[in-house]
Protein backbone atom coordinates (compact mmCIF):
# COMPACT_ATOMS: atom_id res chain seq x y z
CA UNK A 1 0.00 0.00 0.00
CA UNK A 2 1.41 3.40 -1.00
CA UNK A 3 1.88 6.38 1.21
CA UNK A 4 0.32 9.78 0.65
CA UNK A 5 3.63 10.99 -0.85
CA UNK A 6 3.77 7.98 -3.20
CA UNK A 7 0.16 8.55 -4.26
CA UNK A 8 0.82 12.25 -4.88
CA UNK A 9 3.92 11.42 -6.94
CA UNK A 10 1.95 8.85 -8.90
CA UNK A 11 -0.82 11.33 -9.70
CA UNK A 12 1.74 13.97 -10.66
CA UNK A 13 3.58 11.52 -12.93
CA UNK A 14 0.34 10.38 -14.53
CA UNK A 15 -0.51 14.02 -15.31
CA UNK A 16 2.98 14.54 -16.78
CA UNK A 17 2.55 11.37 -18.85
CA UNK A 18 -0.82 12.52 -20.23
CA UNK A 19 0.52 15.97 -21.13
CA UNK A 20 3.79 14.88 -22.76
CA UNK A 21 3.52 11.33 -24.13
CA UNK A 22 2.29 12.33 -27.61
CA UNK A 23 4.94 15.05 -27.90
CA UNK A 24 7.72 12.66 -26.85
CA UNK A 25 6.50 10.01 -29.28
CA UNK A 26 6.44 12.54 -32.11
CA UNK A 27 9.95 13.70 -31.22
CA UNK A 28 11.18 10.09 -31.32
CA UNK A 29 9.51 9.59 -34.70
CA UNK A 30 11.10 12.68 -36.20
CA UNK A 31 14.54 11.84 -34.80
CA UNK A 32 14.58 8.18 -35.88
CA UNK A 33 12.26 8.23 -38.87
CA UNK A 34 10.65 5.07 -37.47
CA UNK A 35 6.96 5.42 -36.65
CA UNK A 36 6.81 1.95 -35.08
CA UNK A 37 9.71 2.65 -32.74
CA UNK A 38 8.49 6.08 -31.67
CA UNK A 39 5.91 4.84 -29.17
CA UNK A 40 8.41 2.36 -27.71
CA UNK A 41 11.06 5.04 -27.29
CA UNK A 42 8.58 7.42 -25.67
CA UNK A 43 7.40 4.66 -23.32
CA UNK A 44 11.00 3.71 -22.45
CA UNK A 45 11.80 7.35 -21.75
CA UNK A 46 8.78 7.74 -19.49
CA UNK A 47 9.65 4.54 -17.65
CA UNK A 48 13.15 5.91 -17.05
CA UNK A 49 11.60 9.18 -15.84
CA UNK A 50 9.31 7.31 -13.45
CA UNK A 51 12.32 5.53 -11.92
CA UNK A 52 13.91 8.95 -11.31
CA UNK A 53 10.69 10.86 -10.72
CA UNK A 54 11.88 12.52 -7.50
CA UNK A 55 14.79 14.09 -9.42
CA UNK A 56 12.73 14.86 -12.52
CA UNK A 57 9.92 16.61 -10.67
CA UNK A 58 12.50 18.73 -8.82
CA UNK A 59 14.14 19.79 -12.10
CA UNK A 60 13.63 23.32 -13.41
CA UNK A 61 12.39 22.00 -16.77
CA UNK A 62 10.99 18.45 -16.51
CA UNK A 63 9.72 18.48 -20.12
CA UNK A 64 13.17 19.46 -21.40
CA UNK A 65 14.66 16.68 -19.29
CA UNK A 66 12.17 14.24 -20.83
CA UNK A 67 13.02 15.41 -24.37
CA UNK A 68 16.70 14.89 -23.56
CA UNK A 69 16.00 11.31 -22.46
CA UNK A 70 14.12 10.66 -25.73
CA UNK A 71 16.96 12.21 -27.74
CA UNK A 72 19.51 10.00 -25.98
CA UNK A 73 17.41 6.86 -26.51
CA UNK A 74 16.92 7.78 -30.18
CA UNK A 75 20.68 8.31 -30.58
CA UNK A 76 21.33 4.89 -29.04
CA UNK A 77 18.76 3.27 -31.35
CA UNK A 78 20.30 4.91 -34.42
CA UNK A 79 23.81 3.85 -33.42
CA UNK A 80 22.55 0.32 -32.87
CA UNK A 81 20.94 0.26 -36.30
CA UNK A 82 24.14 1.52 -37.90
CA UNK A 83 26.17 -1.19 -36.18
CA UNK A 84 23.65 -3.82 -37.31
CA UNK A 85 23.78 -2.60 -40.91
CA UNK A 86 27.57 -2.82 -40.80
CA UNK A 87 27.38 -6.41 -39.54
CA UNK A 88 24.91 -7.34 -42.26
CA UNK A 89 27.11 -5.70 -44.89
CA UNK A 90 29.96 -7.99 -43.86
CA UNK A 91 27.90 -11.02 -44.79
CA UNK A 92 26.00 -9.80 -47.81
CA UNK A 93 27.38 -7.96 -50.76
CA UNK A 94 25.32 -4.97 -51.59
CA UNK A 95 25.20 -3.58 -55.08
CA UNK A 96 24.87 0.16 -55.04
CA UNK A 97 22.48 1.53 -57.58
CA UNK A 98 23.38 4.95 -58.81
CA UNK A 99 21.54 7.21 -61.16
CA UNK A 100 23.29 9.64 -63.42
CA UNK A 101 22.21 13.21 -62.70
CA UNK A 102 19.30 12.39 -60.38
CA UNK A 103 16.52 14.91 -59.87
CA UNK A 104 17.25 15.37 -56.16
CA UNK A 105 14.43 17.86 -55.54
CA UNK A 106 11.93 15.41 -57.05
CA UNK A 107 13.26 12.27 -55.37
CA UNK A 108 14.43 13.22 -51.90
CA UNK A 109 11.64 14.07 -49.49
CA UNK A 110 12.12 15.98 -46.27
CA UNK A 111 12.13 12.98 -43.94
CA UNK A 112 14.75 11.21 -46.02
CA UNK A 113 16.82 14.38 -46.05
CA UNK A 114 16.47 14.63 -42.26
CA UNK A 115 17.68 11.04 -41.85
CA UNK A 116 20.82 11.97 -43.74
CA UNK A 117 21.75 14.69 -41.24
CA UNK A 118 24.04 13.83 -38.33
CA UNK A 119 22.04 13.31 -35.15
CA UNK A 120 22.80 16.63 -33.41
CA UNK A 121 21.95 18.70 -36.49
CA UNK A 122 18.77 16.69 -37.00
CA UNK A 123 17.76 17.08 -33.34
CA UNK A 124 18.33 20.85 -33.45
CA UNK A 125 16.36 21.27 -36.69
CA UNK A 126 13.48 19.09 -35.45
CA UNK A 127 13.24 20.77 -32.05
CA UNK A 128 13.51 24.29 -33.48
CA UNK A 129 11.23 23.87 -36.53
CA UNK A 130 8.80 21.02 -35.71
CA UNK A 131 8.42 21.76 -32.02
CA UNK A 132 8.99 25.51 -32.37
CA UNK A 133 11.24 25.49 -29.30
CA UNK A 134 13.41 28.47 -28.54
CA UNK A 135 17.17 28.15 -28.82
CA UNK A 136 17.36 28.10 -25.02
CA UNK A 137 14.78 25.31 -24.69
CA UNK A 138 16.48 23.30 -27.42
CA UNK A 139 19.82 23.70 -25.62
CA UNK A 140 18.23 22.54 -22.36
CA UNK A 141 16.70 19.52 -24.07
CA UNK A 142 19.94 18.41 -25.71
CA UNK A 143 22.27 19.43 -22.90
CA UNK A 144 24.34 21.72 -25.12
CA UNK A 145 25.00 25.46 -25.25
CA UNK A 146 22.76 27.94 -27.03
CA UNK A 147 25.67 28.66 -29.39
CA UNK A 148 25.81 24.99 -30.35
CA UNK A 149 22.08 25.01 -31.06
CA UNK A 150 22.46 28.10 -33.28
CA UNK A 151 25.40 26.59 -35.14
CA UNK A 152 23.94 23.11 -35.58
CA UNK A 153 20.52 24.43 -36.64
CA UNK A 154 22.09 26.77 -39.20
CA UNK A 155 24.36 24.05 -40.60
CA UNK A 156 21.50 21.53 -40.58
CA UNK A 157 19.19 23.85 -42.50
CA UNK A 158 21.94 24.63 -45.01
CA UNK A 159 22.49 20.91 -45.52
CA UNK A 160 18.74 20.32 -45.95
CA UNK A 161 18.61 23.15 -48.47
CA UNK A 162 21.42 21.47 -50.39
CA UNK A 163 19.78 18.03 -50.15
CA UNK A 164 16.36 19.29 -51.18
CA UNK A 165 17.81 21.49 -53.92
CA UNK A 166 15.69 24.48 -53.06
CA UNK A 167 16.09 27.76 -51.22
CA UNK A 168 12.57 27.11 -49.79
CA UNK A 169 13.94 24.28 -47.61
CA UNK A 170 12.94 25.91 -44.29
CA UNK A 171 9.31 26.17 -45.41
CA UNK A 172 9.30 22.61 -46.82
CA UNK A 173 10.91 21.26 -43.64
CA UNK A 174 8.43 23.01 -41.39
CA UNK A 175 5.44 21.97 -43.51
CA UNK A 176 6.58 18.33 -43.70
CA UNK A 177 7.19 18.08 -39.96
CA UNK A 178 3.87 19.72 -39.13
CA UNK A 179 2.15 17.08 -41.29
CA UNK A 180 3.54 14.30 -39.08
CA UNK A 181 1.38 15.49 -36.19
CA UNK A 182 0.65 18.41 -33.94
CA UNK A 183 3.46 19.86 -31.88
CA UNK A 184 1.42 18.56 -28.95
CA UNK A 185 1.80 19.95 -25.51
CA UNK A 186 4.26 22.71 -26.20
CA UNK A 187 4.13 25.80 -24.12
CA UNK A 188 6.16 28.94 -24.19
Amino acid sequence: MGTVVDDAASVEFHDFFERHYAELSRLAHLLTGEADAADDLAADALLALWHRWDRVRAADHPAAYARGVVANLARTRIRSAVRERRRVALFWSQREERTENPDVAGVVDVQEALRRLPFRKRACVVLRHAFDLSEKDTALTLGVSVGTVKSQTSKGMAELQRLLGTPAAPQRVHAAMVRTGDAGGRTR
